[in-house]
């Protein structure tokens, strides 16, 4: 008779643990508001997908994904731009206060996001920047960018210098070589960096919701105006819970190979 170890009972109660609201909510959202409301069911009786029709043909639904979509991507692309060389610099070149410099980008990404919600408000509302992609995907960009030169820091110091003389020898000008041979040897680093910069940016709230009011509204701003003449539409909003979580384990599922060999570096 097979003998199950302890060790696999709590690791199996762990990840029941874990799993359970994201059960619950899928449940919720498979549920029409009266059920939900009315019963407390292990499973949908009366199996609805009518929750998921409102985001796909709701404007005011759907566009928040398309927002969040549009700013976070932008994100990403300036945070790694702007992270890239300056993390080149950290790991290849040595100047004064450089330590101190590095510590005062790492403190920029400690700092809460409510401390800078009013100073954005009122710079991109006197610019004309309020309520646009550019304006949330610049705020975040103030915590991504110390997370991304942290992260890629650590990958470039692993990349032996001697491969930059070799391609100087060679005669490769700077952006050649970092763009052909340097970046290829940090892809994972790159992984990373980007995963880290997506997740804080998809997930992120009071700058989201403070820089925006119609055009550029995330479903996460979406997401907390959901109360009507009738009440809480709780089905609509689980549904909506269900579909901010794909992206998220979508982007986990393509760099979790990157993911772990960030761990096994010690930088993430």
């Amino acid at each position: 008779m097979m003998r199950i170890k302890p060790s696999a009972i709590v690791m199996a109660l762990y990840l029941i643990f874990l799993m359970l609201p994201i059960y619950w909510l899928v449940n919720m959202s498979l549920k029409t508001n009266t059920e939900i409301t009315s019963a407390f069911t292990l499973w949908p009786h009366d199996l609805t997908f009518r929750n998921y029709r409102v985001i796909l043909t709701d404007p005011s639904w759907y566009m928040g994904y398309v927002n969040s979509v549009i700013y976070v991507s932008m994100n990403v692309v300036i945070s790694l731009t702007v992270a890239l060389p300056a993390a080149y610099a950290f790991s290849r070149y040595h100047f004064m206060g450089d330590k101190h410099l590095f510590f005062w980008l790492l403190t920029n990404r400690m700092a809460p996001p409510a401390v800078f919600a009013l100073p954005f408000f009122q710079l991109y509302s006197s610019v004309g920047l309020f309520d646009t992609h550019i304006a949330v995907a610049l705020a975040h960009c103030l915590f991504n960018v110390p997370l991304a030169v942290w992260i890629l820091e650590g990958f470039m110091r692993g990349v032996p210098k001697e491969i930059d003389e070799t391609a100087y020898i060679d005669g490769y000008s700077f952006p050649r070589f970092f763009v052909k041979i340097f970046m290829p040897l940090i892809a994972p680093g790159i992984g990373v960096a980007a995963f880290f910069c997506f997740m804080f940016s998809w997930v992120e709230l009071l700058l989201s919701r403070t820089l925006t009011s119609v055009n550029a509204k995330p479903i996460a701003a979406t997401m907390t105006r959901t109360v009507s003449a009738s009440g809480m539409d709780w089905g609509v909003l689980a549904a909506a819970g269900v579909l901010t979580i794909v992206p998220g384990a979508l982007v986990i599922w393509f760099v979790r190979n990157y993911i772990a060999k960030g761990f096994a570096l010690g930088r993430v």
